[in-house]
């Protein structure tokens, strides 16, 4: 079964007429999008989109013998105009199955908003599933056969992937695809990271893909330190890296400052900008947790860990620092990271980038600041993939 990807972008296209912003500024030639449209062996067309037929033939293939137009959500603005030849366009009752003479079956999928899903399975036994923007499927409790191919709103909606990574649907070797990109990540090597930390990929408008056929699917980096200074963009960056798988673990190393209502504050905004599928445990003892198996970590962050190493071992005191509190938290140090070395879960941690700002006043800043940047290489020294967030821009240090 091989599916010709008409156009990869959202409803409005990309770039998005008449909009400023610098996504839709850069989003020219190979990085333009039309709106997501799949012509599927010849024979399916889903979603029918203006231009469909040029675009059709500019990646060589004609709308001749479509045999049925599936929509798959509403579209705005003026009816589309069906091309002389093909079938008026219909949508499938949810959970209902449609058999065409080519031998293909399409299935209706329920979604959590306006729209459907359609699960396309070929006459060779290939199995597809397609999702229209700004939905994820709904009802999702059964373990499933997982998708050799899923095409999907990863941008918009990572929860979906993590719905469908939870029951099976997308297993290890289904090669995910995202469609409708829209202007919320600008495109080239951003978009590409952005969707690789997500096991996904995106492919330019005209593309044909043969469903089943072996691709090189995104390895998802088990390790990955996150640096950056305050308010850089690091936890949001973090979070965001593990907001398509589920069941995953958020680690608050700074425990809850009765009192503080500052950092109430800011706990509050981070729980509320979690999946509510997410478990959060409050904890500097980190090793356990890298030594058991179970679902991926996300660690925030190294910074207050540290300082509560730092407590443990006296390191404020000048006198126990040089007695054996300086050993001690090198030791402390030395079994994190050997942990981080032996885990097998997938692990995403934060760390304060403090060393490039000015010298702190104080002999206790400088000890935190030198034991900080130690750890911080330390702990990256283990880690697939380290990026560093200036202004909220990822650099990619390594992998």
């Amino acid at each position: 079964m091989d599916v010709t990807l008409l156009g990869t972008g959202a409803p409005a296209g990309l770039p998005r007429p008449d909009c400023p912003c610098a996504a839709c500024a850069a989003a020219q030639g190979a990085q333009a999008r039309a709106a997501t449209a799949l012509l599927v062996d010849g024979a399916l067309l889903l979603d029918l989109t203006p231009g469909a037929a040029f675009a059709a033939a500019r990646a060589g293939r004609s709308l001749a013998g479509v045999r049925q137009v599936l929509l798959s959500h509403p579209h705005d603005g003026p009816a589309v105009e069906v091309p002389a030849g093909l079938p008026q366009p219909g949508r499938v009752p949810d959970g209902r199955e449609l058999a065409l003479l080519t031998g293909h079956r399409v299935r209706a999928v329920a979604l959590d908003a306006p729209g459907t899903g359609y699960a396309v399975t070929g006459p060779d036994g290939r199995r597809l599933l397609y999702v229209p923007p700004g939905g994820a499927p709904a009802g999702l409790e059964e373990p499933m056969e997982p998708y050799d191919l899923i095409l999907a709103d990863v941008v918009g909606r990572p929860d979906g992937l993590a719905k469908l990574r939870a029951v099976g649907a997308a297993g290890p070797t289904t090669d995910v695809v995202a469609v409708h990109l829209d202007h919320d990540v600008p495109p080239g090597p951003e978009l590409a990271r952005r969707l690789a930390a997500a096991g996904a990929r995106a492919v330019p408008d005209g593309t044909t893909l043969t469903v089943g056929a072996y691709e090189e699917v995104p390895d998802v980096p088990r390790r990955t330190l996150v640096l950056g200074g305050a308010r850089s963009g690091k936890s949001v960056e973090a979070e965001r890296r593990l907001e398509s798988f589920p069941d995953v673990l958020y680690v608050a190393t700074g425990g809850t400052r009765g009192g503080d209502t500052e950092w109430a504050a800011r706990v509050s905004a981070h729980r509320e900008r979690r999946p509510g599928s997410w478990r959060t445990t409050e904890t500097c003892d980190l090793v356990p947790l890298l030594k058991d198996d179970g679902p991926p970590l996300l660690v925030d962050c190294l910074s207050l860990w540290l300082t509560d190493a730092m407590d443990a071992v006296g390191a404020w005191d000048d006198a126990e620092w040089a007695g054996g509190g300086e050993r001690a938290l090198g030791d402390r140090v030395r079994e994190l990271t050997e942990a981080v070395r032996d885990t097998r879960r997938t692990v995403v941690a934060v760390s304060n980038e403090v060393g490039s700002g000015i010298v702190p006043a104080t002999a206790s800043g400088r000890r935190y600041r030198d034991e900080l940047g130690r750890l911080n290489a330390a702990f990256a020294n283990e880690c697939e993939q380290v990026l560093l967030l200036v202004a909220g821009q990822a650099l990619v240090l390594r992998g």
